[in-house]
């Protein structure tokens, strides 16, 4: 195999383990993230009703303005959205399931920025 099939497997292993743990409530959604090479994707999930809340992501109209989408400040920009529209829907509690990730970069730029909006992840 090669190295970044690897990878992908190894992703998946640890986001099943992960997943066990991690169960989105609807007083406490569960704050999904996805990581490609370009984009981050973020969902919020009500799991005892299998529901999707809501979805963001780097392709959203309001971050038209960040050059790139696959960097530390689009993940910045991405966090402070969520943690508005959260605000508005009136979530202040999140579980943050980061997918398998490493808890770095971008994943952990997304997670700061929306606590920094209020939200508890």
């Amino acid at each position: 195999m090669s190295l970044a099939v690897d990878r992908e497997v190894g992703r998946h292993i640890r986001h099943r383990r992960l997943r066990k743990k991690v169960i989105g409530m609807p007083n406490r959604p569960r704050l999904c993230v996805f990581r490609s090479h370009q984009h981050l994707y973020v969902q919020l999930v009500d799991d005892v009703s299998g529901k999707t809340l809501h979805g963001w992501s780097t392709k959203h109209e309001r971050l038209k303005r960040v050059a790139r989408t696959g960097n530390v400040e689009a993940a910045k920009a991405l966090g402070t959205l969520v943690a508005q529209a959260c605000a508005e829907r009136g979530i202040t509690r999140a579980v943050f399931d980061r997918g398998g990730y490493l808890y770095h970069g971008r994943v952990k730029a997304l997670a700061e920025a929306v606590r920094a909006g209020g939200v508890q992840v």
